[in-house]
């Protein structure tokens, strides 16, 4: 999949564990890790403004687009 989800980067930066960050956007765990693990089909708009604003961050910061050639490398 081309989009990368960087949440990984931004959690360590705030130092907030996974339960936290979940617990502060209202989702599971459990859906955390599939953004994290980039196993996520998408995101609605609505968990990526609390994904923002929990963590005082842009979308660009952690969404990106990587070419399908990279990706395989």
């Amino acid at each position: 999949m081309p989009i990368v989800i960087d949440l990984d980067v931004q959690l360590a930066m705030k130092k907030m564990s996974v339960q936290d960050f979940a617990d502060a956007i209202g989702i599971t765990p459990a859906n955390v890790a599939v953004l994290k693990n980039g196993r996520a089909k998408a995101v609605r708009f609505t968990t990526l403004e609390a994904i923002c604003r929990v963590l005082e961050c842009q979308p660009g910061d952690i969404l990106r687009w990587v070419p399908e050639t990279e990706e395989q490398s």
